[in-house]
């Protein structure tokens, strides 16, 4: 523990507010760029399909340096560390509102992706070391609303900036956000290390550095049909084979630099893995509905993102509720029954049409918002409710790659199944009937994340849910009504 940092603050909200703000900030960048595309690409006199390598470079710096961020943090500890993440996706944003040219955005992209893979994970770690387990749910709900926030407000925001003001500020935004950030951990976040780290597992590093972004560079371009589907699997396949000799490598070293030893813990691998089919299905969210919006309805930027900002009242919403449904129900219900509950929902915007009343749209958008973000703070819980303190890290580093994939993953398959509808159809523009299938996988994909969470205890994750407690105090009182 740095002995010249302020005592951690005893609510468990502020540091879940102040780390939230972050990840908003990394949400909205991931989301707000894809708005200003067409416009960045005629100011640069770039083809939009050529300026998609903004997007595919930060995705693929976020792959290789998030396995880096549990070690880095553990040796210079999780303030210092989130602080510094902050400053470099700042100075990132700065040099890519200031690019002139493709080449000096992609290498920009690269220095955001760098910040963005430490600042995700390690200021997830800076939380979970900050909050008591008792606390953790609540702690969790005020998190994940702002991450749920920046992907939903990026459309909007993105939409009216390019609209009425220069591109530029699209990056350029962050910069208020950034420095509000670095003094707010600052003043109120205790700088957390271990003291006893091993050396840096270089060869793990590179290994699932590699992998990751191989898999995540592959799903990307898989739906998209820039490269021949030949090179794509070639790429597939060599990250996939670099993640296999990850794993006999952890076998053989002491210290590794993903600690798959986590998952052995079931309430762990049920939220990563498991939970991992309804990420794959959020992920492709943001995507199809603005396609849908925009190509099929023939709405604005700025109209669509309008309409879909208004998931995020439904996500506000949720974090005063999922304390006391957590407790009262368990991890396992709420997962399973929520889960239900947001396929189903999912699966109804596949009836949106042209003619669809905007308010039914809207209505059903704040539903989904709401359940989404219910079952997003119930799986991050429920992922480190069992996890040994000195793991934290790892165990953050872990998930935040396994997120990644997923999502990839569940964006990717979008993109293909809209392709192979388009093909179909013989059609050179999307209607509203090629996004019935993409639609209904991703509630399928929720229902299956839902049947994977029968396999766990009913009292999983009890002693941060609470929920044991109750169930522990009412067969108490059963024996007693019983005697009587």
């Amino acid at each position: 523990m740095d002995p010249e940092s302020p005592a951690s603050p005893s609510s468990p909200t502020l540091v879940p507010m102040i780390v939230g703000c972050a990840l908003f900030m990394q949400g909205l960048d991931s989301t707000i760029i894809s708005t200003a595309l067409p416009v960045i690409a005629r100011s640069m006199h770039e083809d939009p399909i050529r300026l998609n390598l903004a997007i595919t470079s930060y995705l693929l710096s976020l792959a290789v340096f998030i396995p880096l961020s549990g070690w880095v943090a553990d040796r210079f500890g999780s303030r210092t560390v989130f602080r510094v993440a902050i400053v470099i996706f700042t100075i990132g944003s700065v040099c890519c509102g200031m690019s002139s040219s493709l080449p000096a955005l992609v290498v920009a992209r690269v220095l955001q992706g760098f910040g963005g893979a430490m600042m995700v994970p390690v200021g997830r770690l800076v939380v979970l070391k900050s909050v008591a387990k008792s606390e953790l749910v609540m702690a969790m709900s005020y998190l994940t609303v702002p991450a749920v926030l920046g992907p939903v407000v990026g459309p909007p925001v993105g939409g009216f900036i390019v609209t009425y003001y220069s591109w530029r500020w699209v990056f350029l935004i962050n910069v208020p956000i950034g420095l509000i950030g670095v003094l707010l951990v600052t003043l109120f976040i205790t700088n957390v290390r271990e003291e006893d780290v091993g050396p840096l597992d270089l060869r793990g590093f590179v290994l699932t550095g590699f992998g990751l972004a191989g898999i995540v560079f592959s799903f990307e371009a898989l739906g998209r049909g820039v490269l021949p589907v030949s090179i794509v699997m070639t790429v597939l396949a060599g990250g996939g084979l670099c993640l296999g000799l990850y794993v006999l490598h952890f076998r053989r070293t002491a210290y590794p630099i993903v600690d798959l030893g986590l998952l052995r813990i079931p309430t762990f691998t049920a939220a990563t893995v498991s939970g991992g089919f309804f990420r794959m299905g959020i992920g492709a969210l943001p995507f199809l509905l603005a396609l849908l919006l925009q190509l099929a309805f023939g709405l604005t930027p700025f109209a669509s993102g309008m309409l879909t900002f208004t998931s995020a009242a439904g996500s506000l919403t949720m974090k005063f509720v999922a304390p006391p449904t957590i407790r009262r129900f368990g991890f396992r219900s709420v997962l399973i029954g929520n889960g239900v509950i947001s396929g189903v929902i999912m699966m109804g915007y596949a009836l949106f049409r042209p003619s669809t009343p905007h308010s039914l749209i809207i209505l059903t958008l704040l539903l989904g918002g709401f359940f989404r973000s219910l079952q997003f703070t119930a799986l991050g819980t429920l992922a480190y409710a069992d996890v040994p303190q000195h793991l934290m890290s790892s165990a953050s580093s872990l998930a935040s790659m396994a997120q990644q994939l997923f999502l990839s993953l569940g964006v990717g398959f979008a993109a293909m199944l809209l392709h192979l509808s388009l093909g179909n159809r013989g059609a050179g523009a999307l209607s509203s009937h090629d996004f019935l299938i993409p639609f209904l996988l991703t509630g399928i994909l929720s229902l299956i994340s839902s049947l994977l969470f029968l396999t766990i205890e009913p009292r999983a994750g009890a002693e941060v849910s609470g929920h044991q407690m109750s169930a522990e105090m009412s067969s108490a009182v059963r024996p007693a009504v019983g005697v009587d």
